[in-house]
């Protein structure tokens, strides 16, 4: 197999250039609070097609969704053809594909379509009519296909969907670390590993919390993480925050191991949402470079989540001060 060229940092010097312009554009906390602030549901609706999103039915939700998938999908195409290495905007892509194949997985022939998110490698059109039209996985690429035959037949054996999505888990991570040692990028590699050192944090943390036995845990943690399985198991009696120390999660885990004593699972969960992001938004001190794009794509993930949660917050009549609880750090 012939190895994949790598691109130079000076290779993205123009798309960083356009990129640092695109970031004026974002939703800072200043235009967050306009939401908060805003009248009417229609004043929000007009705030963001200023940031240019297209304009949306604000009292509907389905057209929420639909605009911010729009801005999603036009985000991924715009840096494909931009992009001197697309292949790995896949750190993006892969969690929607897995996310996809769990709601077919567990879908038993029901009408999943508003579920899916059209943000995969494999678009989500082409796999459920694939899907629906032969019952098997073989169209996909091959480590996706074995994980969702394999978690389709964890699914019919044990009927518990949670088992099943263990299996797909451990192969977005696999495929996910694979990924990033084929960028040849040490940032976007370090970012892999903490997420999957969230991952596994969060995982130990419900299990503390649950007093499950360590074989379940032993059977759900990832490899690929700062901290490895094997130290996880044999020290997880030692206390969460000692685990996580040298780590970017050493801050929330202090949280985790509170929150796994029976303290808030809401305030661990947000904590280590905003440590992950934390560890791409370093990109902001990079000048050009890989880092630069893969930062973008991270901060405008992290603004639809946050839009999400104040338009849908707003649209169910929660307060300002209730919302602004659940948002998430801004990039700028």
């Amino acid at each position: 197999m012939t190895k994949r060229k790598h691109p130079k940092d000076t290779d993205y010097l123009f798309l960083s250039a356009r990129i640092r312009g695109m970031e004026r554009r974002m939703m800072d906390r200043s235009r967050m609070e306009r939401l908060l602030q805003a009248p009417t549901m229609t004043e929000c609706a007009q705030v963001l097609q200023e940031l240019g999103y297209p304009p949306f039915d604000p009292a509907s939700p389905d057209a929420l969704n639909e605009a911010l998938a729009k801005q999603r999908a036009e985000m991924f195409d715009d840096l494909r053809r931009q992009m001197p290495d697309a292949a790995v905007l896949d750190v993006f892509r892969l969690p929607y594909d897995y996310h996809n194949l769990k709601t077919l997985v567990k879908s038993r022939g029901s009408d999943v379509k508003a579920l899916l998110v059209d943000a995969g490698r494999v678009s989500a059109d082409t796999l459920l009519a694939r899907y629906q039209q032969s019952g098997k996985w073989d169209f996909l690429p091959p480590a996706m296909a074995q994980a969702a035959a394999e978690a389709e037949r964890v699914l019919a054996e044990t009927g518990d969907p949670q088992r099943s999505d263990f299996v797909l888990d451990k192969a977005y991570f696999t495929e996910l670390s694979q990924v990033a040692k084929d960028s040849g990028s040490p940032f976007v590699q370090s970012y892999v590993r903490t997420l999957i050192d969230a991952a596994n944090l969060r995982t130990l943390v419900r299990t503390q919390r649950m007093h499950s036995t360590g074989s379940f845990l032993q059977q759900v943690l990832l490899d690929g993480g700062q901290v490895s399985v094997a130290r996880i198991l044999a020290d997880a009696n030692r206390g969460v925050a000692e685990l996580y120390h040298a780590t970017a999660l050493r801050d929330v885990a202090q949280l985790g191991q509170e929150a796994a004593q029976g303290g808030s699972l809401t305030a661990f969960e947000k904590a280590c949402d905003n440590a992950v992001f934390a560890a791409m938004a370093r990109s902001r001190t990079v000048p050009f470079g890989i880092e630069v794009p893969m930062g973008y794509i991270a901060a405008r993930e992290w603004e639809l989540t946050n839009l999400r949660i104040i338009l849908s917050g707003r649209q169910a009549g929660l307060s300002a001060d209730a919302i602004r609880e659940r948002l998430r750090d801004s990039y700028v």
